[in-house]
């Protein structure tokens, strides 16, 4: 009442809790300050308990809240009426009659005043701060016989006045508040009930509600949102594997505690962990996560750069991200597309070879049509009249002449399918077999060499198209989303997407990556040799290869600038050679022009093709294959 006239000591005192607190974090005060980001915006803390990292730092603008109700009120009165609450707390008696006298009254029926003050008398005088309740919700905890409690701390009160003045105070649900208040450039500390759950209601939820595991793996999914919305987060735990577990990504730093509440002096310590989180900024976890059964299922074949033992990989840091819909380059063999639409992604796929835009138009974008024995009546009638081009034109290079003619019936019947998906379906068996009959499954060489007597060799092309279509027709599967195959250009391709999956030809001067001289022929396949030109003179008889940019060094360089411009709103992941160019430090670099943050994850792998043509199954295709991740 006279406040106005008095000296202010509350400007020159910094605030401390007003309440016991189990669990407080004066005593990390030291070790939070320190871990604090320089600069941000709000301060938010959902889990305001005892306050005291709030108080230390008293921000000009914060937003503190709690789902206890008498909590917030206590907070509340001392913002606006503290000397109403301090003329109340004056007339508080420690005695063990008043105490119980206090303890029993329904705070249901005082005033916001009187209920701040009960609030705050029986954390001064109960038995170590402690909050418990009886089966009907009632405080139980038995009176602590402190000879002299501070019941009031006048000058504590008014600078812990000061410091609320300045914040908003809210009662509600942490998930609420973070969504509704948190933005980028935010400070938000999070001091959740510890896992795993004590025999105690933790005081700073002030009701019966605890936290669980599911409440903690929900609390680090929502860690994991604020990092990628661009706050600055700082959370305390116990150290427990769990919590080690769903943090995993973060810096985690562990700190000897005392625990107060315990009633056994010998048990009064503890381990805490901090959990410091930058924003956007992850630590990316090179570990292999096991893939849907759907995967199994997939029709692989030997391709070049084939990324299916990398899958588990691919995904381990995938999965790192939330994201809903993908965007795959340079799809190749369609595997990387098939795993992120088996793990339920809107799979967009792009390849500039039409062979390889046909497996993911076969089995991605495609969810239900397959083929039936009268499609597979109408593909081997074999009085279909035929053009003859393989059998003519490829004569004794690749294929015997049964199955030279086999691939002209069902070139000359493809089209009576009418339908793109049935004809994707048998493109795609037809180039299997093709492969899988084909010793080395290249076109780089004529003749029957290499042939070892595999079973795979031994079979005509007709009967492994016949088991083609069997393994193609169960890899088809419904993801329920609409995914698209798409054959062109990657420089050129509109489409975007959370995340794109970028694997290009490798550029290395030590070899070619040409795409083209060794897939040729099922490429003229599947484009049944249309809009391709012909290099008549050659012994392969194969086409004029593509025009790309990754066949040359500076080609390389400049296309993965241009991809990286025109898609730095995505979280990208590059998958790329440590024999290749660029190299690992300059992919970075370049990275960093578009991307907050890069990092690279590091695998030992070996591929089914030497770098060099004549040295295949020497150490020299042992590398390291790098995934460059930009977010």
């Amino acid at each position: 009442m006279f406040k106005q006239n008095l000296f202010d000591a509350s400007k020159y005192i910094k605030a401390k809790p007003v309440v016991k607190w189990a669990g407080g974090k004066t005593q990390m005060l030291d070790i939070l300050v320190l871990n604090k980001p320089e600069k941000f915006n709000k301060y938010i803390e959902p889990f305001i308990g005892g306050g005291a990292l709030f108080f230390d730092l008293s921000p000009e603008n914060a937003i503190i809240s709690d789902s206890n109700p008498e909590l917030i009120n206590l907070y509340k009165v001392i913002a606006d009426d503290v000397d109403e609450l301090i003329v109340k707390l004056k007339e508080m008696k420690n005695e063990e009659e008043f105490y119980y006298m206090v303890r029993a009254t329904n705070p249901d029926t005082l005033t916001k005043i009187e209920k701040a003050a009960r609030t705050l008398f029986l954390n001064r005088t109960c038995f170590n701060g402690l909050y418990r309740v009886n089966k009907k919700g009632e405080f139980n905890v038995p009176f602590g016989k402190y000879k002299n409690p501070k019941i009031c701390d006048e000058e504590n009160l008014r600078a812990v006045s000061k410091a609320l003045e300045k914040a908003t105070i809210i009662h509600s649900d942490y998930k609420k508040i973070l969504r509704d208040y948190a933005e980028p450039g935010d400070f938000i500390f999070l001091d959740p009930p510890y896992f795993p759950v004590s025999q105690y209601a933790d005081f700073k939820r002030y009701t019966k509600e605890q936290f669980h595991e599911e409440d903690q793996k929900e609390l680090a999914d929502e860690v994991k949102r604020l990092r990628d919305l661009g706050c600055h987060v700082l959370l305390t735990n116990s150290n427990h594997p769990l919590v080690h577990q769903f943090y995993e990504e973060f810096g985690i730093s562990v700190h000897q505690t005392k625990r107060n509440i315990n009633s056994n002096a010998s048990k009064r310590t503890g381990e805490d962990v901090l959990v410091k989180v930058e924003p956007y900024k992850r630590k990316i976890i090179a570990k292999p996560i096991e893939l849907p059964e759907q995967m199994s299922k997939f029709p692989s074949t030997r391709f070049m750069g084939s990324k299916e033992k990398l899958l588990n990989y691919i995904w381990g840091v995938a999965s790192q991200f939330e994201f809903e819909t993908v965007l795959d380059l340079f799809s190749g063999s369609g595997v990387v597309s098939y795993m992120f639409k088996a793990q339920n992604k809107q799979v967009f796929s792009n390849d500039y070879m039409a062979f390889s835009a046909n497996i993911t138009k076969a089995l991605v974008e495609n969810n239900n049509v397959v083929l039936t024995e009268k499609d597979l009546e109408i593909i081997l009638n074999e009085d279909t009249v035929t053009d003859h081009f393989v059998s003519a034109t490829y004569k004794d290079l690749y294929f015997y002449d049964e199955d030279n003619a086999f691939i002209d019936i069902v070139r000359a019947n493809l089209r009576k399918l009418k339908n793109e998906n049935k004809e994707a379906l048998v493109l795609m068996a037809l180039v299997r077999a093709c492969l899988k009959k084909r010793p080395r499954g290249i076109f780089t060489y004529t003749g029957y060499r290499y042939d070892d007597g595999r079973r795979d060799l031994t079979l005509t092309l007709k009967e492994q198209f016949l088991e083609a279509v069997e393994a193609v027709n169960n890899a088809v599967f419904d993801n329920g989303k609409a995914n698209f195959s798409h054959h062109g250009d990657a420089m050129f391709t509109e489409q975007k997407a959370d995340l794109v999956y970028i694997d290009p030809p490798y550029y290395s001067p030590l070899s070619d990556n040409e795409y083209v001289r060794r897939y040729h022929f099922v490429e003229g396949l599947v484009r049944d040799w249309q809009g391709v030109e012909m290099q008549w003179h050659t012994k392969t008889k194969k086409f004029k290869s593509y025009p790309t940019p990754f066949s040359t060094q500076k080609g390389a360089y400049e296309a993965f600038d241009q991809l990286f411009e025109h898609h730095q709103n995505s979280i990208i992941i590059v998958s790329y050679s440590s024999n290749s160019l660029p190299n690992k430090e300059d992919m970075v670099e370049i990275m960093k022009k578009y991307k907050r943050n890069v990092d690279v994850v590091s695998v030992d792998y070996k591929y089914s093709f030497g770098n060099q043509g004549h040295k295949v199954g020497n150490n020299k295709n042992s590398v390291e294959e790098y995934l460059f991740i930009g977010y």
